[in-house]
């Protein structure tokens, strides 16, 4: 049965993997390009395991940003993680010792795997929930120690670099508006979005977008319960 949710496990993380092996290794190049050592990548790959955060964590430390800036950023860029947690606290419950992993490793790519749920032949659904968060991570460690390999010997033009995690981010999208019959929460988050980088800028946009589409979504979860109930 184990050996069963593993395969299950990994065969939905396919997509994730092809996307995570290419930023980490984005992220390992940029780090060496930047002066800094394969172990500082890998550790920050182990225990940040924040893709954004990372790759502009690379500018904090190139740029000496002090104590202050970089907690502000950190926040910033992933606050959306804050929202994340909340809507895991049900699914996540009594996962025992997996918990700790499941919500350090809870990543943009892993939150939308989780949130499709276990399949219907998995019995142990926490078990499902930890080895796509270890799978995911394992690729991004693995791009990352591939990417500082790579950046001692290859010189690399690390234009538009950045742009390969927004790209994940569209494909994760598109992939779940397939999966769904139901788009309101995907299009009240890009409706919401596209409002609040009017409004605020882009950078100031994302903390409010996350908390109006908290609001709005709550709002509507009792009539979008029902709806689910009645297919």
């Amino acid at each position: 049965m184990k050996r069963e949710v593993i395969r299950q496990a990994w065969g939905k993380t396919i997509p994730v993997m092809a996307g995570y092996l290419v930023l980490g290794m984005g992220f390992g190049i940029l780090m060496k390009a930047k002066g800094y050592g394969m172990g500082l990548a890998l550790l920050m790959s182990v225990f940040v395991y924040a893709g954004s955060l990372q790759y502009a964590a690379v500018s904090l430390f190139s740029s000496s940003a002090n104590l202050w800036m970089a907690a502000m950023t950190a926040f910033m860029v992933n606050a959306r993680h804050l929202f994340y947690g909340l809507s895991m606290l049900k699914r996540y419950r009594g996962a025992g010792w997996k918990k700790l992993y499941l919500m350090h490793a809870l990543s943009d790519e892993t939150y939308s795997l989780v949130c499709n749920g276990a399949p219907s032949n998995v019995t142990d659904p926490h078990a499902y929930y930890f080895y796509v968060s270890l799978f995911d991570q394992l690729y991004w460690v693995i791009g990352t120690l591939c990417g500082s390999l790579l950046g001692t010997i290859i010189p690399f033009d690390l234009a538009g670099i950045e742009f390969s995690m927004t790209a994940l981010f569209v494909t994760v999208f598109v992939e779940q508006w397939i999966s769904v019959k139901e788009h309101r929460p995907a299009l009240i988050g890009l409706g919401v979005s596209a409002l609040c980088l009017l409004l605020f800028g882009k950078d100031n946009f994302l903390l409010a977008a996350m908390v109006l589409i908290c609001i709005w979504l709550c709002a509507i979860r009792k009539r979008l319960r029902q709806k689910e109930a009645l297919k």
